[in-house]
């Protein structure tokens, strides 16, 4: 039995979820969420809260359960409340601006990257060394993280790159004469 999936999901304050059929559309604060539920997984709203439970046992029914529950947990939160990354850019020369509907990033190539912010994503640039994204889908918010920090990842001998806020890099010893 899943140990994520029988949990209920609990509906915050002023959080409205609507499930039709396979459908699961959550309302809030920050905008609205829509969720189109495998077949093999139903969703019920009870007392509010919304219940996840497998239709039949078999394997992909079991593994979709728990996947499912969270998809409409972090749907619940991010209505409500909305997901962050940060992202610090470090090295010489090494800078980031938010140009209208683009990320400007100057990562020591020869020219600049220029990132496309896709619809429903705010990215600011705090300082010319830390970006904040955010928003209220969690993928969304992650993907574009990643996708900016895939430009230049932090490297290991002097840790210039971009990397995640309070992410570890481990570092190795240089040449030795």
């Amino acid at each position: 039995m899943s140990r994520i999936g029988k949990n209920p999901v609990t509906i915050p304050e002023g959080v409205n979820v609507d499930i039709s059929g396979q459908d699961v559309k959550v309302k809030g604060p920050k905008g609205e969420l829509s969720l189109t539920v495998h077949d093999e997984v139903s969703a019920k709203l009870e007392d509010n809260v919304v219940v996840v439970s497998p239709r039949t046992g078999s394997r992909l029914a079991r593994s979709l359960w728990a996947t499912t529950r969270s998809l409409i947990n972090n749907m619940c939160v991010g209505v409500k409340d909305g997901y962050e990354k940060k992202l610090e850019i470090n090295g010489v020369g090494y800078r980031a601006a938010v140009q209208g509907k683009e990320v400007v990033l100057q990562l020591g190539f020869s020219h600049e990257v220029r990132h496309a912010i896709p619809q429903g994503i705010t990215v600011q640039a705090e300082k010319p060394t830390l970006l904040v994204i955010s928003g209220i889908d969690n993928q969304l918010v992650g993907e574009t993280a990643a996708k900016i920090r895939a430009y230049r990842p932090p490297e290991p001998y002097k840790g210039k790159g971009v990397r995640y806020e309070g992410e570890y890099i481990m570092r190795k010893e240089g040449k030795k004469k």
